[in-house]
């Protein structure tokens, strides 16, 4: 007995050994691998933090579109290579535009829009494993965006934009005063703190902190559970759960939002400030 899983390919179902991967995404700063109902996604600019600029988020997207194609995907394994998650936007980047800052993170807030849309309305539920830092709208924005989140415990958590004058986005927004509660989302957003491991699993902001040392196996054994449950109901679920939130329409907002403070002073001295590790001085201008 078989089933569909990607164009071209069967597997057998009740296999009792993993099937070798298919190389979706070989290169380049998002890798992509099949085997048995499950896409591991890897961010993959590890000497940047993963870091999102511009390539990295045309091939989240890309990346993300050849999963909403695979009629047979179940899971979605989202992570990072290298000592982080995803440290946010690619501050250096971002300061190296100057002036033209706000016409460039327009770019940039399009796909991140894209992107955690397509996270939502994946029909695949996604797993997400979390290390180091997730951090702005690339790594907090992706774990609001995930189904359940795997971290280790020396995981952090950080929103980071009013840090360097910007405001949330990739719906975090919306998605963490769900997770979390009001009150504590607006002190974690407006304060910028660091949120350890065992805090995010306890206020709900994940779904389970493990060891370092086992949190691969533990994602990828989450993953396999998922993978084997009942394709249309998990989907049912998932759309349900998501439309409770109403993510999407706040997402274009958040990106306006975004691309008008970048225009500002006080934009430029926040990215300033984090490259030079020391305390921004905001003027409100």
């Amino acid at each position: 007995m078989t089933h569909s899983t990607a164009p071209g390919t069967t597997v057998e179902a009740g296999k009792s050994e993993p099937a070798s991967p298919e190389i979706w995404m070989g290169e380049g700063p998002v890798l992509l691998a099949y085997a048995d109902g499950i896409a591991t996604l890897t961010l993959n600019r590890p000497n940047a933090a993963n870091g999102m600029n511009i390539e990295l988020m045309q091939a989240l997207y890309k990346a993300l579109m050849l999963c909403h194609r695979a009629p047979g995907l179940r899971v979605v394994h989202l992570r990072g290579a290298g000592a982080n998650f995803c440290a946010g936007g690619d501050v250096r980047e971002f300061a190296s535009k100057g002036e033209a800052l706000g016409d460039f993170l327009r770019e940039v807030t399009a796909y991140l829009q894209v992107a955690i849309g397509a996270l939502i309305r994946l029909k695949a539920v996604v797993v997400t494993e979390v290390h180091g830092y997730a951090a702005g709208g690339g790594g907090l924005g992706l774990v609001c965006a995930s189904d359940i989140v795997i971290a280790g415990e020396g995981a952090r958590f950080l929103a980071g934009a009013t840090r360097v004058g910007m405001a949330p986005d990739a719906g975090s927004s919306v998605i963490l005063p769900h997770l979390v509660g009001f009150r504590r989302a607006a002190e974690i957003m407006l304060s910028n703190r660091i949120v350890e491991a065992a805090e995010a699993q306890q206020i709900g902001l994940i779904t389970k902190c493990v060891p370092d040392s086992v949190l691969e196996d533990e994602a990828r054994k989450a993953a396999r559970f998922y993978a084997s449950g009942a394709p249309l109901a998990l989907a049912a679920t998932k759309r349900l759960l998501w439309n409770a939130l109403n993510v999407e329409p706040a997402l274009p907002e958040e990106a306006r939002t975004v691309s008008e403070l970048s225009f500002t002073a006080d934009s430029r001295e926040g990215l300033a400030a984090v490259i030079e590790k020391r305390k921004p001085v905001f003027n409100g201008r």
